[in-house]
């Protein structure tokens, strides 16, 4: 699969977002992984493959996916509660950050208040709203299952190490 940074056509539709100076900002916060802005990209480019192969309109669709998550709040300090507060307003969060922007169609505006469904209490209203949802959950799964198979190739070399030491 090629690369979003080597896909003119995906650039052109998203290159504002992406130079934007508050957006870039998102590198800087801590997301399942890696960072707010990789999942962002990761999550936009996918769903604007899966866009243009059901012929659906693929340049909303990776414009509200890339801005799905933006919003600067590092909840990495928060509590518990808080976490889960911001999971299920995040939307909003995003979405108002956003308008202030960028202009959005009704349709862009939809992909990033409901793609936290059904966490999120707005139901998706266009299939192109369903599948950055979708898309997003999957990057999460992945993102996660990177950190947890990272924990357990760690965990696996101690205990292969105290194995070994005992052995001896």
């Amino acid at each position: 699969m090629k690369k979003y940074y080597e896909d003119k056509e995906y650039l052109s539709k998203v290159c504002d977002i992406l130079e934007n100076e508050e957006f870039k900002k998102m590198e800087n916060i801590v997301h399942h992984e890696g960072n707010r802005l990789d999942h962002s990209i990761r999550v936009s480019y996918h769903s604007y493959k899966w866009a243009k192969f059901f012929k659906l309109d693929a340049t909303k669709v990776a414009r509200a996916a890339l801005l799905h998550d933006f919003f600067l709040e590092d909840n990495q300090s928060f509590t518990k509660k808080e976490k889960i507060i911001t999971m299920i307003k995040h939307p909003e969060y995003a979405l108002e950050n956003s308008k202030k922007y960028f202009d959005l169609s009704p349709m862009e505006e939809d992909i990033i208040l409901s793609h936290m469904f059904p966490i999120g209490s707005h139901i998706p209203k266009y299939f192109e709203s369903w599948m950055v949802d979708f898309i997003d959950d999957v990057a999460s799964v992945y993102e996660k299952s990177t950190i947890v198979r990272r924990q357990l190739s760690t965990a696996t070399c101690f205990l292969i190490m105290v194995l070994v030491n005992n052995l001896r």
